[in-house]
């Protein structure tokens, strides 16, 4: 395996996408947002503690949690930025698990990984606006982050009603709809996305080289990115999303 690769401290810039036509239009109103930032390798300022988002993000989701409150209801965030070393780690233990331990095929494994986690980055966790988020008054055993428990009958089910019927209202999206014809990661519904940041974020992030950014990192399995591969990804993962949030 390849050795894991340090942190670059050197900012990349002036990249033209090849990727697809659309990555090329900018907004001239849009935030400048370095390239660090955007791939989680670069310091933002997080508010609140077990909260950690931007501060706009941070006061809506107080004041959604507040909402929340009154109706029964505790918000509780699982996960929300995650910087490049916390996303590779992540992905690296998958790796080494699904390769070493299951003795998968590499390419067999690294589609196994992007049924839900992200190539470090790429993951809207870096961006300090997506948080994983559940019902806190509800116990469950076992991982809480699994579909079923959001449906009917699930602990999460009256917290899945809420944010359908709410999280909009206080600027949050969920990002991996259950709509049939989306494809990329799996239905996500605790993962939500405060959009009035976040989506000025992915038009930036779309106007980077993502395939030589990636061919200029070294974790585990990243030796296998072919052409293709980070096309389909870029094309189906990052972007076929909810469409609220493009």
């Amino acid at each position: 395996m390849r050795r894991r690769s340090f942190i670059k401290k050197s900012s990349v810039s002036g990249f033209a996408l090849a990727l697809a036509p659309s990555f090329m239009i900018a907004k001239k109103d849009d935030p400048e947002y370095s390239v660090l930032e955007l791939m989680g390798k670069e310091g933002i300022d997080l508010y609140g503690k077990d909260i950690n988002l931007r501060k706009e993000a941070h006061d809506a989701f107080l004041a959604m949690k507040k909402a929340a409150y009154s109706d029964g209801i505790d918000l509780k965030i699982v996960s929300s930025y995650r910087n490049f070393n916390r996303q590779e780690i992540i992905w690296e233990r998958k790796y080494i698990k699904y390769t070493e331990d299951n003795g998968m095929d590499p390419l067999d494994a690294i589609e196994k990984i992007i049924e839900y986690s992200t190539i470090p980055g790429t993951s809207r966790h870096h961006w300090g606006t997506d948080i994983d988020v559940i019902d806190g008054y509800r116990k469950t055993n076992g991982d809480v982050l699994v579909p079923e428990k959001f449906e009917a009958g699930g602990p999460f089910e009256d917290f899945k009603k809420w944010m359908d019927g709410n999280s909009e209202k206080f600027g949050f999206h969920i990002v991996y709809t259950n709509d049939p014809k989306r494809k990329g990661f799996k239905y996500e519904p605790w993962h939500y996305s405060y959009a009035p940041i976040s989506i000025p974020m992915l038009t930036a992030y779309r106007r980077l080289n993502i395939l030589q950014l990636l061919r200029e990192e070294n974790f585990y399995g990243s030796e296998h990115f072919t052409t293709g591969f980070i096309k389909n990804y870029v094309r189906n993962n990052i972007l076929d999303i909810n469409t609220a949030l493009l």
